[in-house]
């Protein structure tokens, strides 16, 4: 199994998605379900952390003023 912490947002999403799956469709033993579950809560976690570094990586577009981009202010400037 991947570390998690190695894993790309895609990927995490993927596993969080059939490991959901699994778990809805009663695939698994209790044993299994509670790991199941604690993997899957783990796995969320570091979707989003992914997702609030990639928010913070935003950049807002500046433009000229005939509507041109110029470049681009990172979020924090605003």
């Amino acid at each position: 199994m991947t570390e998690i912490e190695n894993m790309s947002f895609e990927e995490a999403m993927k596993e969080l998605e059939a490991t959901v799956g699994r778990l809805e469709h009663g695939e698994a033993t209790l044993e299994e379900s509670i790991a199941l579950y604690e993997r899957g809560a783990k796995l969320r976690a570091h979707c989003d952390k992914v997702l609030r570094a990639a928010e913070e990586r935003v950049e807002k577009i500046t433009l000229a003023a005939g509507g041109q981009p110029t470049g681009t202010v990172p979020v924090e400037g605003l």
